[in-house]
């Protein structure tokens, strides 16, 4: 499955967030590292949800750039 990932530029890193699973985040210093660190980040999650017992959550966001009139 591919899911949606949010990469923001804060004052001394980069952040990560996965919409479609609340609470999936991750930090780097760097776009590549962060983007590393996501990934582990959603396999642990989806991890941690089978060990659960709990769903797991299908990908629904989708991402597009719309330009600016």
């Amino acid at each position: 499955m591919r899911y949606a990932t949010i990469v923001e530029k804060t004052p001394s890193n980069y952040s990560a967030y996965v919409p479609d699973l609340p609470g999936c985040i991750a930090t780097g210093t760097s776009i590549e590292e962060v983007l590393s660190q996501i990934q582990s980040a959603i396999s642990f999650h989806l991890e941690g949800l089978q060990l659960e017992g709990l769903p797991i959550p299908e990908p629904t966001t989708v991402c597009e750039y719309v330009e600016a009139a």
